[in-house]
């Protein structure tokens, strides 16, 4: 499967000299296009109260139309209603903006995401959870990865062969009650889209150089701290073994973005 790599919002929190992307694959799969996560879309630029919350004052985004996944998809030349799927790495508004762009879509996620995103607890999951997000009442599909095999080390992945085989969905909790990571088989690589599970590229290289700020908000809204570190620890065992056959990126890190696109 061809993978493209897009930046599907652009965001400048304070005191992170590279700012961040959000990180979106588009996937050329054999019986349509798959979205993982979907970025801000085109509705977050018209009410940004609404659709990001008062994490908007925080990260900053640009809110740039032109970055939305639906323009891209069809700059490069394809048709938006072809994407018939979208996998969420989970419910954030900076990966669920662009959903309201693409109605005709299954929304894939973890049970336990879902969930969450509709039982919020406490302010922080009241926060990052928009009720906006599902107002265009989106085809939602729940997965248990969490009851399925392993892979590469995390305990529990469950193949999307509905969607098209070489798609596994990963239970990875931590950052969000239900967060999970994608690997996506490119044929000469598996990509693994880590999402949130990490936010730089020095938290899993070995350099611990990582943007203070950037580092204190992982810590503020993550649901299971102890959870986000050992995730660390396995993404940085899986990146020191560097295997060829497998690329890690995450959803913020623009470096990780541009040497996915080399």
């Amino acid at each position: 499967m061809k993978i493209h790599h897009l930046n599907c919002g652009t965001m400048h929190p304070r005191a992170t000299p590279d700012g961040l992307v959000c990180h979106v694959l588009l996937v050329e799969a054999p019986n349509g296009l798959v979205l993982i996560d979907s970025g801000l879309g085109l509705q977050d630029a018209i009410d940004p109260a609404a659709r990001f919350g008062p994490a908007r004052f925080y990260v900053r985004p640009e809110f740039d139309t032109a970055e939305a996944a639906i323009a891209q998809v069809a700059r490069l030349g394809f048709d938006p209603g072809d994407v018939r799927d979208i996998v969420l790495t989970h419910f954030d508004a900076d990966h669920t903006g662009g959903l309201s762009d693409f109605p005709q879509a299954r929304i894939h996620l973890t049970a336990a995401e879902y969930f969450a995103a509709t039982h919020p607890r406490g302010i922080v999951e009241r926060e990052r959870y928009l009720s906006s997000h599902r107002a265009h009442g989106p085809n939602i599909v729940e997965h248990t990865p969490a009851e399925g095999e392993s892979w590469r080390g995390f305990p529990g992945a469950k193949e999307l062969t509905e969607i098209s085989p070489g798609i596994v969905l990963i239970n990875l909790p931590g950052h969000t009650r239900g967060h999970a990571a994608i690997a996506i088989d490119a044929g000469d690589r598996w990509v693994l889209h880590a999402g949130d599970s990490f936010y730089h590229r020095g938290q899993i290289d070995g350099t611990r150089k990582a943007p203070i700020a950037l580092t204190a908000m992982e810590r503020v809204i993550a649901h299971d701290w102890k959870r986000v570190q050992a995730n660390h620890r396995r993404l940085e065992e899986l990146w020191r073994t560097a295997d060829p056959d497998l690329a890690i990126v995450n959803s913020h890190d623009p470096g990780l973005l541009h040497l996915a696109r080399k």
